[in-house]
């Protein structure tokens, strides 16, 4: 399908939200509106234990526990099954409970203890909650999200630090992490790709710390892109052409940009007939194609053994017979392992890193690949650089929460010491824009590389660059 096809596929769905239906089972009772309803549920899952019903809760909790034993604890391979066993028992011993319970508090009471044994405890509302896209607790007293790129606070509390870190030790487990004071920080994913981080005491002061970003149930198109303004059409039918056409591409950005999905972008418009590497910290990227190869590096074990860096991941990818090699993000030395690869026949590869310009990310990648502790001198480094780069992508996280891609840049060469870089797509942030009509403009030059890519069957018309300046 082409890129124009999709674009119209999508557009719809992106525009009206793309968010899919609520689940209406989370509410205990009729609530005036969305916004209401949220806060009721909330506050239903911070109450102080002082509440009748939490009492029952906490004590059915205990039975729950009694009864089933270390069927909880034991290995998640028959979710369903357990999920079936622990619903069973919980009506058995809410039938038994001789504590009056309207209808809303039974509801409760299912919801939370299902929440607490099978899933994430009191977040699991807002994990589910498809407005949301971030979840930070700041210790068990103080959780925020993001909904529609603002923070705020909600009114769900964990019970203490233990109830918290029982949570963050669950999620580990399920991913084969581990924290503890010996290892107070941690990346792991949860089941549906969405990536945490925790770190504990003694580290974290206030108590345990966790941050988990989430990833939509579906993954955002090219279409969507366009749709909520993060790049224009002729953007994306220029930035397809360049992957079709093996362009190598650093998409680069802060933290919480939107730099992974970019990525996630990027990859979909490789071709199926091509074989696909992918290397990350925690397995994020999620591809269409068939021929993928996806490999996470591994932290080292209690005995400080086993580690499996994205370096050593890089330099095995090449024994791979890929065509693509796509790093998740490259943050230390792995930086000089994936210029070798961009360099030594493995056109077409992608990655992403921390940077706020084009500019200031080819001074990481020229410190990152110091970091190899090769003694490399920095007119060698830039040439590399210069030579395995062909385009930077820089995406920006505005104030009102919108993301943007602000520059398309194409590294040209060099002069002198200097790697050179010319713009070829700009968003137009002038003074004399206003902030509804501002978007990314072609710059009206034609990026060097065009003719090349035409032993790869890709053309691009000269329209697409808009006027010459």
């Amino acid at each position: 399908m082409s890129l124009s096809a999709r674009l119209g596929l999508y557009g719809n769905k992106a525009a009206g939200g793309g968010t899919g239906a609520e689940d209406d089972t989370e509410q205990p009772e009729e609530a005036p509106s969305r916004a209401s309803a949220t806060t009721q549920r909330y506050r239903a899952a911070g109450r102080q234990a002082s509440d009748p019903v939490n009492d029952v809760r906490l004590r059915i909790q205990r039975r729950l526990a009694d009864e089933l034993g270390p069927t909880l604890y034991a290995s998640r391979g028959d979710d369903e099954g357990l999920d079936t066993r622990v619903r069973d028992v919980l009506f058995e011993l809410i039938a038994r409970e001789e504590t009056p319970l309207s209808g809303g508090d039974r509801a409760r009471i299912i919801k939370e203890v299902t929440d607490e044994v099978l899933g994430h405890g009191p977040i699991e509302g807002l994990l589910r909650d498809p407005s949301v896209t971030e979840v930070m607790a700041n210790g068990p007293k103080h959780i925020f999200v993001e909904r529609f790129g603002r923070i705020e606070r909600t009114e769900v509390e964990f019970d203490d630090d233990a109830h918290l870190r029982r949570i963050i030790d669950r999620i580990c487990a399920r991913v084969g992490r581990r924290v503890d004071e010996a290892s107070p920080m941690v990346d792991a994913r949860l089941p549906d790709g969405s990536r945490v981080n925790a770190i504990v005491p003694p580290i974290a002061l206030d108590g345990a710390s966790l941050t988990i970003r989430k990833f939509s149930a579906t993954p955002l198109t090219v279409g969507d892109l366009v749709s909520y303004g993060t790049m224009t059409r002729s953007a994306a039918e220029f930035l397809d052409a360049c992957v079709r056409g093996r362009r190598n591409v650093v998409v680069s950005g802060g933290t919480g940009s939107g730099k992974t999905t970019i990525l996630n972008v990027l990859s979909s418009f490789v071709p199926d007939d091509e074989r696909i590497v992918t290397i990350e910290d925690a397995a994020e990227l999620r591809l269409g194609q068939d021929h993928v190869v996806r490999l996470e590096s591994r932290p080292a074990n209690a005995e400080g053994r086993g580690i499996v860096s994205s370096r050593d991941l890089v330099r095995n990818s090449l024994r791979m017979r890929p065509d693509r090699i796509v790093v998740g993000e490259v943050r230390d030395s792995a930086a000089l392992d994936m210029l070798q690869a961009m360099n030594t026949g493995h056109d077409g590869s992608l990655t992403t890193l921390h940077a706020n310009t084009p500019r200031d990310a080819l001074s990481r990648l020229e410190t990152m690949v110091l970091m190899a502790g090769m003694d490399l001198p920095s007119r060698a480094i830039r040439d590399q650089i210069a030579s395995a780069v062909d385009l930077i992508i820089q995406i920006t996280r505005f104030k009102d929460g919108s993301r943007k891609v602000t520059h398309i840049t194409e590294v040209v060469g060099m002069e002198g010491d200097t790697v050179t870089l010319q713009d070829l797509f700009l968003y137009d942030m002038g003074a004399d824009t206003p902030a509804h009509l501002a978007q990314l403009k072609p710059t009206g030059i034609r990026p060097r590389f065009a003719d090349g890519l035409a032993m790869y069957g890709v053309t691009m018309p000269a329209g697409m660059f808009g006027p010459k300046r």
